[in-house]
């Protein structure tokens, strides 16, 4: 779902909010690089300016020259066909370019698109530019929560909010135990849950609206659905502790096998950023709210949890048919094929509240191909076929991620062991 206005003032920004969720840093703090997954907020400000550089001002702006020919070495990602590139664990040893010198590389960059901005004929690499930068913007977010907890200091980003709940300072909150105070959950008996019934039936997922869309998110297709159901919301840092004091960690019995050897082999007893009663936000150390849904946990956790609860995982295409009425998209139905279930009519799953915004949401489908899907020509094919094996698909948002960047149909996917992304679950059951 774009941002309102024209593709020039959505450009700007897009830009401007990069750099505004970087104002507070220093460049020490920019420079930082705590883990491989990780990379320092000054390379996301300069990798985000190298995409517009390399694929639109390089090949369709005549007489454009690079800002600093020696500089794509260091700040190409993974893309193979734009040649060698600074190795992903050494991104952290960059503490030149200053953090300086990429603002004014940002400010070149964004001065000289601007003829492209509004021709047609660019408006699709601009929007996938666009969405591109966007992921990093939650990526800086997560990036550098990561690096200020390794910090022993414990410094925040941002002042803690207010008793009131209005945010004190500048810059936005980007924890839900730092943002507004959740509404409150209904109450539990025992291992209970509030479910919503959904029938089942023929399916129709994928993007199909206008707009723009990844290319991962399609073809459309059809899907049959076996009668299912959701969970009214995602679960929270109350129950998940209830999960470790009735020894979850410690119970191999409901653990994948590659799971519990990753919960040995690391010594993994809680989700990343917990301590006590507290947990690490960008404002620093804060009372953990039980009523705030638990966060940076890995598939591993969310299917132990899923076990442990009674219940199990939704598939990606459960999850997408229950969300789509929720954006004001186009309702999960086929319209080929009607909607039959062992030959009787039935209605689809509708829109449900709370998909989106407060934690990315586990499921249990792998990272694959849609059915007929292909990889685009040029570098920009690279950017997510290559990556379909051995991830694991979540939906819906994160508090981090960019307002107007989720859609029902979007697909986000991470390693089943990695959690320092705004990574939650919301369980399912069959009928």
């Amino acid at each position: 779902m774009p941002l309102a206005g024209n593709r020039a003032a959505r450009f700007q920004a897009v830009r401007a909010l990069t750099e505004a969720l970087a104002a507070p840093l220093s460049d020490a703090d920019a420079t930082l690089q705590s883990m491989e997954d990780a990379s320092p907020a000054k390379w996301h400000l300069a990798h985000t300016t190298w995409f517009w550089e390399t694929f639109l001002l390089r090949e369709q702006l005549p007489g454009y020259r690079l800002f600093d020919e020696r500089w794509p070495f260091l700040h190409n990602s993974y893309y193979e066909a734009e040649g060698a590139r600074i190795a992903r664990d050494a991104r952290g040893l960059l503490s030149r370019p200053t953090l300086a010198e990429v603002l004014a590389y940002r400010a070149h960059v964004t001065a000289a698109m601007e003829p492209l901005l509004d021709d047609p004929a660019h408006a699709d690499l601009i929007d996938l530019g666009m969405a591109h930068e966007q992921q990093h913007q939650e990526l800086l977010l997560t990036d550098i929560k990561h690096a200020l907890w390794c910090n022993p200091l414990g410094p925040a980003m941002w002042q803690p909010p207010s008793p009131s709940g209005e945010r004190m300072g500048e810059g936005p909150v980007a924890d839900p135990a730092a943002a507004t105070p959740p509404s409150p959950t209904p109450p539990l008996k025992g291992r209970g849950f509030v479910w919503h019934s959904q029938p089942g039936g023929i399916a129709r997922i994928g993007h199909q609206e206008p707009g723009f869309a990844f290319d991962n998110e399609g073809p459309a297709h059809r899907v049959l659905l076996e009668p299912f159901a959701l969970a009214a919301r995602l679960v929270t840092n109350g129950e998940w502790a209830a999960f470790i004091a009735d020894g979850g960690y410690g119970d191999p019995r409901l653990w994948l096998s590659d799971g519990w050897a990753w919960v040995q082999r690391e010594g993994i007893a809680a989700p990343l950023y917990w301590r006590d009663g507290d947990h690490f936000t960008h404002a620093g150390w804060q009372a953990r709210d039980p009523e705030a849904p638990v966060t940076h946990i890995s598939f591993y956790e969310a299917d132990a949890f899923a076990s442990w609860a009674g219940a199990r995982l939704p598939t990606e295409s459960e999850w997408e048919a229950v969300a789509r009425g929720q954006q004001g998209e186009v309702a999960a139905h086929d319209p080929a094929g009607g909607n039959q279930l062992d030959g009787a009519a039935a209605p689809l799953p509708t829109g449900s509240d709370g998909l989106f915004g407060d934690g990315w949401q586990f499921t249990r489908s792998a990272y694959l191909p849609y059915p007929r899907f292909r990889v685009a020509e040029g570098a920009v094919g690279e950017y997510n076929g290559k990556f379909m094996s051995g991830q694991v698909v979540l939906r819906g948002a994160s508090c981090a991620t960019p307002r107007g960047h989720s859609r029902a149909s979007y697909r986000n996917f991470f390693y089943p062991h990695q959690r320092w992304q705004f990574t939650g679950l919301r369980l399912a059951q069959d009928a």
